[in-house]
């Protein structure tokens, strides 16, 4: 079983089901990653992201787990896989992001390449900027990933303009180290912004996005440019209750939700399989994880039923601009994302 795919305006094909990386244990990331490849998975959503210990720095309560920085164990499996035969290179869709504190336009081709390195691999499919906001450089043989907190639990500002950063994205696009370019947290005004100087167009963006959280202006806006839609977190408080989230605790699951379960029963599905296809239905891609192999061949065949019109509006029916990753929730300061 291999995802569907919608093409981007870049011309590659991207899958509508992919598997995300956030939060996979490094220890068991090598054989997740292989074995998702062997349930058929083709898209992988990885990225340098920040570690534990810088952000247990902050002023918070929050236990926060690893965030990403598993790059290499990803590659493992993807290197297993290939050298096996399961699957050649380029039938895999492989997508890393450009952290906060590489923003400067001399720092993006060099830790584009050291992903790469991590990777295995020559290029990515995608390689996406994953925040809108340039933090100062850490090198990373002082700390890697580095974070959002430079020393002590403090954010420290890099001047680079996202136009200075969306340059040097394109450079990787000309040279063949990313076979597409995207961003990711950015809003409408920061995207009509990105029109002004861009000579490449994003081919994607990568958003939080569940029926507490529709975003539907922005997402209309994407389909309108031309621009793909990613959504993270498609299950809602559910991907933030192992952070100890207070606000997922307070939040009622959506997969206990009456409608998402009422809809799951008369289509014979699990509600993660109704999430999923609430939002594939409507052409927006989704990057969902899971160890269970059973919900590995779940979360892959969301496109083989689909929802009537009256349940897809129901379901976003539930929206109430509820965001969960938020980073001052996480003990970043507020000011900069607000």
């Amino acid at each position: 079983m291999v995802a569907p795919t919608v093409k981007l305006n870049s011309g590659r094909e991207m899958p509508l089901v992919g598997f995300g990386l956030w939060k996979v244990n490094n220890d068991t990331c090598a054989d997740t990653v292989y074995n998702a490849i062997k349930t058929g998975y083709r898209l992988f959503d990885g990225a340098c992201g920040m570690d534990e210990s810088t952000l247990q720095e902050a002023e918070t309560a929050l236990t926060i787990c690893t965030d990403y920085g598993n790059e290499v164990e990803a590659g493992q499996g993807v290197a297993r896989a290939i050298k096996e035969g399961l699957v050649k290179r380029e039938e895999l869709f492989l997508v890393s992001k450009l952290w906060n504190s590489f923003h400067d336009g001399d720092r993006v081709k060099p830790i584009c390449k050291k992903q790469l390195k991590d990777w295995g691999i020559d290029y990515f499919d995608l390689y996406i900027v994953h925040f809108p906001i340039a933090l100062k450089y850490v090198d990373p043989s002082v700390r890697y990933p580095p974070g959002f907190f430079y020393e002590e639990g403090k954010v420290e500002f890099s001047k680079a303009t996202l136009a200075e950063t969306w340059k040097a994205m394109e450079e990787l696009h000309d040279e063949g180290l990313a076979k597409s370019i995207g961003i990711s947290n950015y809003n409408g005004a920061l995207i009509l912004d990105l029109f002004r100087y861009a000579k490449t167009m994003p081919a994607t963006l990568q958003i939080e996005h569940h029926p507490y959280l529709t975003q539907q202006p922005l997402i209309q806006l994407c389909k309108d440019s031309d621009i793909a839609v990613t959504a993270y977190s498609s299950f809602g408080p559910q991907s933030f209750l192992e952070l100890d989230m207070q606000k997922a605790k307070d939040s009622p699951l959506l997969f206990d939700h009456s409608t998402i379960k009422s809809v799951a029963e008369k289509h014979g599905k699990t509600p993660a399989q109704v999430l999923l296809r609430w939002a594939t239905q409507r052409g927006i891609a989704v990057i969902p994880k899971s160890n269970n192999q059973n919900r590995l061949a779940q979360n892959l065949d969301v496109c083989s039923f689909d929802l009537s019109d009256s349940e897809i509006e129901q379901i976003s029916g539930l929206d109430h601009g509820l965001r969960f990753n938020n980073p001052p929730d996480y003990g970043v300061p507020a000011p900069i994302f607000a």
